[in-house]
């Protein structure tokens, strides 16, 4: 299966590639989005959720704007906004994966693909819960799971279990105090939720076949 690591790899430089031109040319909306956001009202509610599913294909500060939609409407509608943008960016990449799934196949052989659609089949839903708080990868993993056999509901479900935790906490943090520290410190917290969604789906997978031991 090494090219298709070798795809993998590449899509994720590519994501990065992005985000280092748009770091260099000092894009304002995608660098310091807060002067739209701080209108308040539909418009930054709007511009929020879009520029949440923009972070496809355009790096966008996406825990900045979480922060801030807590901070300007509150724990609960804050976290609908960021979910809700979060989850529309999921759905944006694995419809790419998709339309690029025909492309795919002409790069790698039957057997390759054949083993990397098992490896999806098995673990892409735990692999995009686990990621979606994570830049690049997120959207990395998004875009080779619309490329395999993997379901629409599948996709859905587990982008929202992997954005809700994400969604709630940045909220919280906007909410509570949107400082640089707070946000930091909500980050770490976030990953260490991410390590508990993976503990317990490794706990639940090895349980059955403990189960039937003597």
């Amino acid at each position: 299966m090494k090219r298709y690591w070798l795809i993998v790899s590449g899509t994720l430089l590519l994501f990065l590639l992005l985000f280092l031109l748009v770091e260099a040319l000092r894009v304002p909306i995608l660098t310091d989005p807060s002067s739209l956001l701080n209108r308040g009202g539909v418009v930054a509610a709007l511009v929020g959720v879009g520029l949440l599913v923009a972070d496809v294909l355009l790096p966008v500060p996406s825990s900045l704007v979480m922060v801030a939609h807590g901070a300007l409407f509150g724990v609960w509608l804050g976290t609908l906004l960021s979910l809700l943008g979060s989850v529309g960016a999921a759905l944006f990449g694995f419809a790419l994966g998709r339309r690029g799934s025909g492309w795919l196949d002409k790069l790698i052989s039957s057997s390759e693909r054949a083993r990397a659609d098992g490896l999806l089949t098995r673990w892409g839903a735990l692999a995009i819960v686990l990621t979606r708080p994570i830049p690049l990868l997120a959207e990395t993993v998004m875009l080779m799971a619309g490329a395999s056999p993997m379901s629409w509901r599948q996709a859905l479900l587990a982008a929202a279990a992997g954005s809700l935790p994400p969604a709630l906490l940045y909220a919280l943090t906007g909410a509570i105090a949107a400082s640089f520290e707070n946000g930091a410190l909500m980050f770490g917290f976030i990953l260490l939720v991410t390590g508990a969604f993976w503990w317990l789906s490794r706990f639940l997978e090895r349980r059955p076949a403990n189960a039937r031991k003597p």
